[in-house]
């Protein structure tokens, strides 16, 4: 049986200022500030791993059950 990825929701606090800059972002590329926040954050972890400091076992508990439930 094959099952879905599902996206994950979490709340994430900004200082203002960063979140004023990623509103005006985001509304100059026609998009919803939380869309941008994800894409941005998924483009900061594709760095983390290209730069070969990802680390090779995830550490925290509620990932690695994650891992073992699928």
């Amino acid at each position: 049986m094959i099952k879905n990825k599902v996206s994950k929701r979490f709340t994430v606090t900004l200082p203002d200022s960063v979140f004023e800059d990623l509103e005006i972002l985001a509304d100059a590329q026609g998009r919803p500030t939380a869309n941008l926040a994800a894409f941005l954050i998924e483009v900061g972890i594709c760095q983390i791993k290209e730069r070969g400091e990802f680390p090779d076992m995830p550490k925290s508990s509620k990932v690695q059950k994650t891992k073992e439930d699928t």
